[in-house]
């Protein structure tokens, strides 16, 4: 049987996959009772926040590459959600057929694949810094020994 950390992280997968079981009749509901369109207030507010917040999460992502950070997986993972979420609501909320073309357009040759490479940062990320931990070690018992 697992014990401590490990045992408290299957936990919450299992927690997570119950939740993921419970979210389906929520979201066909809201596909079956959700109106078609919608008029927002603070919808430019809306999305200039999340583009700031994207600009953020990319800039602290390619300082947390440069730096080779232990912040990088995370933060390479968020923008690359962040993007993915970019391209699909630009997308389906152009209010014309030449709106939802740059938007398809933007999506396929710049948000999708920077979100595939922030994925790539976020697993080969955590093996960087893991290399440059091992380095830092082995360089340390050289001095001292």
């Amino acid at each position: 049987m697992k014990q401590g950390p490990a045992r408290s992280v299957v936990t919450l997968g299992w927690v997570f996959a119950a939740l993921a079981v419970l979210m389906a009749p929520w979201t066909a509901y809201l596909a079956v009772t959700l109106p078609s369109t919608h008029q927002a207030a603070h919808y430019d507010l809306a999305w200039t926040g999340f583009d700031v917040g994207l600009l953020v999460a990319l800039a602290l992502t390619g300082w947390a590459a440069v730096r080779t950070s232990s912040w990088l997986p995370a933060l390479a993972g968020g923008t690359a959600a962040m993007l993915l979420v970019d391209g699909w609501f630009d997308t389906v909320t152009a209010s014309t057929a030449s709106e939802r073309w740059v938007a398809l357009v933007m999506a396929v040759l710049v948000e999708v694949p920077l979100a595939v490479l922030c994925a790539w940062l976020a697993v080969d990320g955590q093996q960087l810094f893991e290399r440059r931990v091992r380095l830092s070690v082995r360089r340390r018992d050289r001095a001292a020994g």
